[in-house]
């Protein structure tokens, strides 16, 4: 029994060109969750000391772009963001890595290409206590079928003695 699997989320109906606040946001968050589950991301974030400083960073620069792609300005976007006109303009200009890796995904969900595979790891109690159970069910398996084997002889012989009587 294998303790990892994945499942996949397209992210097809994601706005690319969002024209309301809903959109903005929805558009914002496929950006920041379709860059931190890159792989190199993950290594970037696992970091501790790193780890609240790439999300901050990666958050900023997702909103910047999605609130960008719905046409509003430097300043607006500034002000909603909490950030200065020069953080904005550099994650949304790629001087930051933040923002060339929101960038990418951007460009990813654009082409209709942006998928996030997402492991599901079982714990190793979990898959112990699943191989135990299908034990328990091979062995009951076994059990009916010997059962089941020793009622069809019994009703063999109760047929036969049957027959016998008549």
């Amino acid at each position: 029994m294998s303790g990892e699997s994945s499942f996949e989320v397209k992210l097809e109906n994601i706005p690319a060109r969002p024209t309301s606040a809903r959109e903005v946001r929805e558009l914002e968050i496929a950006l920041i969750i379709g860059t931190i589950f890159r792989p190199d991301v993950i290594k970037e974030i696992l970091h501790p000391r790193e780890f609240t400083t790439w999300l901050d960073s990666l958050a900023v620069a997702a909103g910047a772009l999605a609130r960008e792609k719905a046409g509003y300005t430097l300043s607006k976007i500034a002000e909603e963001l909490g950030r200065s006109e020069t953080t904005i303009r550099n994650h949304l200009q790629g001087k930051t890595k933040a923002g060339q890796l929101v960038r990418e995904t951007y460009e990813k969900l654009v082409r209709g290409q942006l998928t996030l595979s997402l492991p599901l790891i079982a714990g190793k109690e979990v898959i112990e206590r699943l191989e135990s159970l299908e034990k328990e069910i091979n062995r009951l398996r076994e059990a009916i079928n010997k059962a089941a084997s020793h009622v069809r002889e019994a009703a063999k012989v109760l047929e036969e003695a049957a027959k016998a009587h008549s």
